[in-house]
């Protein structure tokens, strides 16, 4: 049984959600969101409240309770408030630039990498070392977070590369420790 499929979703004042077959539609001051959920959950809303039913206990169906329940809560959260990931850019030279709908990352190789902000997201640099990705979806602000640390991780002897605002690297001694 699942403890958080059952819980009904509260509507946050300010959002507007519908459902129309299998698709969730949520609408809010931070934006639009809209979901295709699977077949084996049923959404409805009642009231100020969404609420998720399974169709049969079988093992996929009991899986995607939980997560459906989940996603929606994110979705009304997203679009009332919407979510935030800081990342920090360390090193000697290494610096991000907004150029348009793209930035510009400046991490240590020979070329500048260039990335397309996803539509739907706000990139902000306040400054060369920082940089500010907000949205309503959670999933994307994420992935996108995930995709420019993972174009140069912090490295384990001096911690140069991007990392999330607050993020602790473990760094290792180096070689001249051994003696």
């Amino acid at each position: 049984m699942s403890r958080i499929g059952n819980k009904p979703v509260a509507i946050i004042d300010g959002v507007k959600v519908g459902v129309n077959g299998r698709t969730v539609n949520v609408e809010g001051p931070k934006g639009k969101l809209s979901w295709e959920h699977r077949p084996e959950v049923c959404v409805a809303v009642d009231g100020k409240n969404v609420v998720v039913k399974r169709a049969n206990d079988e093992r996929e169906a009991r899986a995607f309770h939980g997560l459906t329940r989940a996603v929606i809560n994110n979705m009304i959260f997203g679009c009332k408030n919407g979510y935030e990931k800081r990342l920090e850019i360390v090193g000697v030279g290494y610096q991000a630039t907004l150029k348009g709908k793209n930035l510009s990352l400046r991490v240590g190789f020979a070329n500048e990498l260039v990335r397309a902000i996803p539509e739907g997201l706000n990139v902000t640099v306040p400054d060369s070392t920082h940089v500010v990705i907000q949205g309503p979806d959670k999933q994307r602000v994420g992935q996108f977070a995930a995709e420019l640390r993972q174009l140069r991780k912090p490295e384990p002897y001096k911690g140069k590369g991007v990392r999330y605002q607050g993020e602790q690297i473990k760094l290792k001694p180096g070689k001249a420790a051994s003696k």
